[in-house]
């Protein structure tokens, strides 16, 4: 008996947790009469690719594992599959068919079971059914079909002691974590009960031991995996479980390796932030879930918040210049309309994090929120990722409106290659920020920009272009076209400008900035990682450019008024780039 279990992954770089849990489950059962095979695909590569695949491997059974991203893909690869080999056993399993598991198996004719709810202890008690040494009744957490009649057996419990389940992590083959994202669990469950959530659905918290879990980490860390994604849904549910996790990284960090926490920011209290002053620039990020700031939705959806504690934290955590932090927030929530949910947007966007993303709800098959759909006139799409298309609160056009605020900050705001510039626009010109992205957005759609592929000079251009429109003043536009000019360098070193930008050249760059570089005391405060070198090899790092503004003191002063003056910077790009992408100082050569 020849068993393939898979799934196909959003993105390349992606790995299943789930199927790694389930293959070291079940791993002993291994043997002459029953071998399993663990293959991932994406959901990249062509449903003929995948079915030549797995068609080619010829196994008896094959098992999904099903999300919203990838159900459509696999519903077709199943059925094109049981028209090839009539006898393959097909089981599904996963969040997108454990919540409406009779629906999905009187839907998909051509699937055999469905394993619904944590797949280890089904899985394995499915696989002793096939091999003959349990009898399908006794067989918990599946639905299957009997003849015509659709059987669903009773649910099999939550698994109390995770230890239970054997570490997917010892014995690491390095290549089969190379360049990918290591998805790791210290916990089950969350404490909270937000209802637009998939954890609403199971009640309680349940931790991994701590010498489990640092002892799967240290085998992580010595592989050199790139990053380590926790996905806990509150990781800081438990702060002195949380620190002492992170306290373990950082005594054990690589050099190399990055970690990726889900945290409740009012959860961080004085002493954690106190402690999170020491960590290393990058090793670590946070993924904030702010969703709103309007007390009456959070209240709606089952969400406990402390916008004021948040704020504390995330600014206490920006000022350290360490964690890279990620706040989210989701369109269409209840009570929340365009105009409150625009609010919401300026109180995140105003703390200033690294990046702010815009999601939009989606009506998730067990979450609360989609039980009650009616009470707020949710009207969602059916079919993955079942996002809202309006509700009584917000139309249809008014979530299209926020999908282009939402590409405009991607863009503009989370790329971080329009940092200086947007900040200036928004202070000087915009009371809000909310109207800065709305009015962009509309210029955008008007012009049509969002129906064309825009390279990166281009989305220069265009903001240059969307400024000039907006002021129609030639001085302030000048003004703002060096700001412009100072955000492109600052990306990195090139030899020539887009047209649009004015260049001075009245420097002779190459042999000044040569002799500039030759001075040891120069090469101390400007490229200090690099001392001794000869300049021929330092001006690789370095680009020097004249600028008619005093732009640079809007780094660390929004509001300085610019003069003109002439003046040289001096862009280094030999750095970390985590919270930035090269240094720059003014300087006379």
């Amino acid at each position: 008996m020849k068993v393939l279990l898979t799934t196909l992954n959003s993105k390349f770089i992606h790995t299943n947790l789930a199927i790694r849990y389930i293959r070291e489950y079940s791993r002993y059962l291994e043997g002459e009469y029953y071998k399993l095979f663990l293959k991932e695909y994406t959901i990249n590569n062509s449903i003929d690719f995948i079915m030549k695949d797995i068609v080619k491997m010829d196994v008896d059974i094959i098992v999904f594992s099903v999300y919203i991203w990838n159900i459509e893909d696999i519903v077709r690869i199943c059925e094109n599959l049981k028209k090839i080999k009539k006898e393959i056993i097909i089981c599904l399993g996963g969040p997108e068919v454990s919540y409406d598991f009779e629906y999905s198996i009187e839907k998909y004719k051509f699937v055999d079971y469905i394993l619904y709810g944590e797949g280890e202890v089904v899985y394995r008690d499915l696989i002793l059914y096939f091999m003959g040494k349990k009898s399908v009744v006794d067989v918990k957490g599946i639905c299957y079909r009997n003849h015509k009649n659709i059987i669903v057996n009773d649910e099999m419990p939550l698994i109390c002691n995770l230890d239970e389940i054997p570490s997917p992590y010892e014995n690491i083959d390095r290549t089969e974590y190379e360049n990918k994202i290591v998805y790791f669990e210290s916990s089950r469950g969350c404490p909270f009960n937000c209802q637009y959530c998939l954890s609403s659905a199971i009640k309680g918290l349940r931790y991994f031991s701590i010498p489990r879990i640092k002892r799967d980490l240290k085998n992580l860390i010595d592989v050199r995996v790139s990053q380590i994604k926790f996905i806990d849904r509150t990781f800081n549910a438990n702060r002195e479980i949380a620190k002492d996790i992170m306290s373990f990284l950082m005594e054990n960090d690589n050099g190399y390796t990055t970690y990726h926490f889900e945290v409740t920011a009012h959860l961080i209290d004085d002493e954690m932030l106190e402690f999170l002053k020491d960590c290393k620039p990058g090793l670590f990020q946070f993924e904030i879930g702010v969703q709103s700031t309007n007390e009456k939705t959070l209240i709606e959806v089952g969400r406990t918040d402390d916008f004021g504690r948040l704020t504390k934290v995330v600014n206490t955590v920006s000022s350290y210049k360490n964690i890279h932090q990620h706040l989210d927030l989701i369109a269409g929530l209840p009570y929340e309309d365009y105009n409150r949910f625009g609010i919401s947007f300026d109180d995140v966007y105003n703390l200033k994090a690294e990046c702010l993303q815009l999601g939009f709800l989606k009506m998730i098959k067990g979450t609360g929120i989609r039980n009650r759909s009616d009470k707020h006139g949710y009207i969602y799409k059916e079919y993955p990722p079942y996002e809202i298309i309006s509700n009584n609160y917000i139309s249809f056009n008014e979530i299209l409106k926020l999908k282009d605020i939402e590409e405009i900050l991607e863009i503009y705001y989370n790329s971080g290659n329009f940092k200086v510039s947007v900040d200036y626009i928004i202070n000087r010109y915009y009371d809000r920020p909310f109207v800065f992205y709305e009015e962009f957005s509309g210029f955008f759609d008007k012009n049509g920009y969002f129906d064309m592929s825009n390279g990166k000079n281009r989305l220069y251009e265009i903001f240059l272009e969307f400024v000039s429109w907006k002021l129609n003043d030639d001085e302030e536009i000048n003004k703002f076209r060096e700001i412009l000019k100072f955000d492109y360098i600052s990306l990195g070193k090139t030899s020539s400008l887009p047209v649009f930008f004015s260049r001075i050249e009245s420097y002779d760059y190459k042999n000044r900035g040569h002799q500039f570089l030759k001075n040891e005391e120069n090469q101390r405060k400007y490229t200090s990682n690099r001392v001794g070198e000869a300049a021929k090899n330092l001006i690789k790092y370095v680009q020097f450019e004249e600028f008619e503004y005093n732009v640079i003191d809007l780094k660390d002063d929004i509001n300085t008024e610019l003069v003109k003056k002439q003046n040289t910077i001096l862009f280094y790009y030999d750095i970390d780039k985590i919270f930035e992408k090269s240094k720059t100082y003014k300087v006379k050569i």
